[in-house]
């Protein structure tokens, strides 16, 4: 029987088809189902469902599928979760369904990027036979199947149960808001925060947890009831406010609060929001009564100084002064050590959320360097090695590509896959050297935009993340060839040799462009530098930073 791997998102979606979050759905949709949800937001029997839940895959893999084959679905640590029957195989158009679904092609949205950037070339589906759910050892007391719920609600009397989503912390406003939808319609809230996938560079859910725990004695006693949703948001705005509200009727709410964005990543390549802000209201408030669920508004809340309380923004009076502070605003304060004013916040939540927020330059970083070989990549590295085990307090790792290569690939070829799988070994080890506060140096050909974009967006989770382009022309390395390589590869004696018989793909998002043709190794050396300075990331010693010499290039916090 042939093995699938999931990836985080399938893993949650298999979890909610699994214990019922996702009814009616039964398993990953059939390719009817697929088009349907995409021009009608319903199933193909009418049911309605605005987010396809598909089960995607590479084409290699698919490609080796027969229709009728059973496959084996296992999570993260080859747990084996499901059976899979299959019925349909195809290769969406997803220019289309990303259209459909998110209303829009720009990669800035989150859920537009996966789609694109991540998730696999072909689609499959069929019948699901479970055989373990995922496991979970953080908050296992706080984790609930929608039958679970509806059982404790039936036990408790709660026959009235407000249902609020939540992938942020909460603070004084959210607390009056809900506290607020709690005596309009005299019930209960389940707070019913997200700790599945969300949007990236989102708090990780253990803080979130932590914080939601602390809010809980600032609500009525015996009113509400804290429980996790391993749900893998898409950012889909007023779609996924839809899919939202289902799911929240399946765990048993007979209300549901949606909030004025609910669920919007932010703005496009434009600047606009993705989403009108009254639209995710709309959508769902058209749907209640099919769906069973009364919406309730997110009023603004502002905190008015002269009350010393909090009022809806429509109750302001003109002489009366209100305060507010962005969501950006709070993140800076965090990562700068700043205080955050009581109003805003209570001190035990704003004091989790601070042993969370690292200043930069506590953080770890990885400084990746891709460009020919023969460029100068492990030079100017191991340089940089040297200047910052002299004068930085954080731990250095260089990562080499033959190194790397010969110690964790060596079973590895030079086709396109296998040198994206070398890449990803490089920098699922670069990761955990800047989850634990170290510097990782790495230095690779890595010819492929792809993969680097994927291990961008990996290490940029747990920290800095500087790609250094060291451009150095082709002429210029096949001169230097210092390894014999394009010798070689000239004589036909090396297949699929970057530059020769196999493309490099410029980068287009490098954080630092050399040419070691132009430039020293020192003045590379100081620019690399300059740039973790000027991020952060870096704080050099006054009195070591003469080492470094040309001081012009090192300024910005020395």
């Amino acid at each position: 029987m042939k093995k699938w791997l999931l990836t985080p998102r399938q893993i949650c979606d298999l979890e909610l088809l699994s214990i019922g979050g996702f009814a009616p759905l039964k398993g990953f949709l059939t390719q009817e189902d697929y088009e349907s949800v995409l021009s009608d937001c319903r199933l193909s029997t009418g049911e309605l469902w605005p987010i396809p839940i598909t089960l995607d895959m590479g084409q290699a893999f698919a490609e080796t599928l027969e229709l009728g084959e059973t496959i084996s679905l296992h999570g993260e640590d080859n747990t084996l979760l499901a059976h899979l029957k299959i019925s349909d195989i195809w290769c969406p158009d997803k220019r289309a369904e990303a259209l459909a679904v998110f209303g829009t092609e720009d990669i800035l949205h989150p859920g537009v990027d996966y789609l694109f950037h991540q998730a696999g070339a072909y689609y499959i589906a069929g019948q699901i036979t479970a055989i373990d759910l995922p496991k979970h050892y953080d908050f296992e007391a706080l984790r609930h199947t929608p039958a679970q719920l509806k059982e404790y609600f039936a036990a408790q009397g709660w026959d009235t149960v407000v249902g609020f989503q939540t992938r942020n912390p909460l603070h004084r406003a959210h607390v009056e808001m809900t506290r607020r939808a709690l005596d309009e319609v005299g019930g209960h809230l389940l707070l019913h925060p997200v700790v599945g996938m969300t949007k990236p560079g989102d708090i990780d859910h253990y803080t979130r947890v932590r914080c939601y725990q602390k809010v809980l004695p600032h609500y009525p006693a015996g009113r509400v009831l804290l429980s996790l949703l391993p749900l893998a948001m898409r950012m889909a705005g007023p779609k996924e406010a839809l899919w939202h509200a289902l799911i929240r009727k399946n765990y048993g709410c007979t209300h549901f609060i949606v909030g004025r964005d609910h669920a919007g990543p932010g703005n496009d390549s434009q600047g606009k929001p993705f989403y009108e802000m009254q639209a995710a209201r709309e959508l769902t408030e058209s749907h209640a009564k099919e769906i069973g669920l009364q919406i309730l508004g997110f009023p603004e809340m502002k905190y008015i100084k002269e009350r010393r309380a909090y009022a809806v923004e429509t109750e302001i009076k003109p002489n009366e002064t209100a305060l507010s502070i962005s969501g950006t605003q709070v993140r800076k304060a965090l990562m700068n050590s700043e205080p955050i004013p009581d109003w805003f916040s209570y001190p035990d939540v704003v004091a989790e959320l601070h042993r969370s927020y690292q200043l930069k330059k506590d953080q770890g970083a990885t400084i990746f360097f891709t460009g020919l070989s023969g460029a100068g990549k492990s030079t100017i590295a191991q340089a940089l090695q040297a200047r910052l085990m002299e004068t930085s307090e954080h731990k250095i790792v260089l990562l080499d590509g033959d190194i790397v290569r010969r110690e964790l690939a060596s079973e590895l070829g030079f086709s396109e896959e296998d040198r994206n799988t070398n890449i990803r070994r490089v920098g699922y080890v670069a990761s955990l050297i800047t989850d634990l506060g170290g510097i990782a140096l790495c230095a690779a050909i890595a010819p492929y935009d792809k993969i680097r974009q994927e291990i961008r967006k990996k290490i940029s989770a747990k920290g800095g993340y500087f790609e250094i382009y060291v451009a150095t022309s082709l002429e210029v390395c096949e001169a230097r060839d210092p390894k014999g390589l394009y010798a070689n590869a000239r004589a036909g004696k090396m297949e699929n040799f970057t530059g020769i018989s196999a493309p490099y793909e410029v980068p287009k998002t490098a954080d630092l462009v050399i040419d070691t043709a132009q430039t020293s190794i020192e003045e590379s050396v100081c620019a690399i530098v300059k740039l973790l300075v000027d991020a952060g990331y870096l704080v050099l010693r006054k009195d070591l930073s003469p080492v470094f010499g040309h001081q012009d290039l090192v300024t910005g916090g020395v």
